[in-house]
């Protein structure tokens, strides 16, 4: 079952006096996040609590996000190292593209065989790539670079379907 609320950014820190918020952005670009309307914050009940953006730009750091009821430096810190969420459906996807809380716990399945190595438990972006970690059915992990060469489809249906170099998963 897909997530409706999927975590998006980070408040680092108030900015200025004005109730200003340095966010900390997780989106494939802060362009993302600064264009939402509406943030969620997962309250100490367990609920998921909107915010009203009512300015966002984005900065060398992030996004700064100004937030309606949200008005001095005071206020600001109080949400401190808070994550933010955004709701599934408000969240621009390219047609043929996912997001990569949808990859997470794909399984990972040779390509030539059909054998499945294990499945996706992170994906992070390294300095050239994306990196897929891989939890095997053993209990190691493997760090699966997302190059054309070893990565030739991932799809919710099929799973990461890969063509992996002899040894890499022994």
């Amino acid at each position: 079952m897909k997530k409706e609320f999927l975590e998006c950014g980070l408040i680092r820190s108030p900015h200025g006096v004005r109730g200003i918020l340095n966010v900390e952005s997780w989106c494939d670009s802060p362009r993302v996040l600064a264009s939402q309307r509406r943030v969620y914050i997962l309250d100490r009940s367990g609920t998921y609590r909107e915010l009203e953006v009512i300015s966002a730009s984005v900065n060398r750091d992030g996004v700064l996000m100004g937030v309606r009821g949200i008005d001095s430096r005071e206020s600001a810190q109080g949400y401190k190292n808070t994550v933010l969420y955004l709701r599934r459906e408000d969240i621009p996807v390219a047609r043929g593209a996912m997001l990569l809380a949808d990859i997470i716990g794909l399984p990972v399945v040779d390509f030539d065989t059909g054998r499945v190595y294990g499945e996706v438990c992170d994906v992070r972006d390294g300095v050239r790539y994306r990196l897929y970690t891989v939890k095997c059915p053993d209990g190691s992990e493997v760090i699966l670079p997302g190059v054309d060469e070893f990565i030739k489809e991932i799809s919710e249906e099929r799973g990461v379907v890969v063509k992996p170099i002899p040894g890499f998963f022994d």
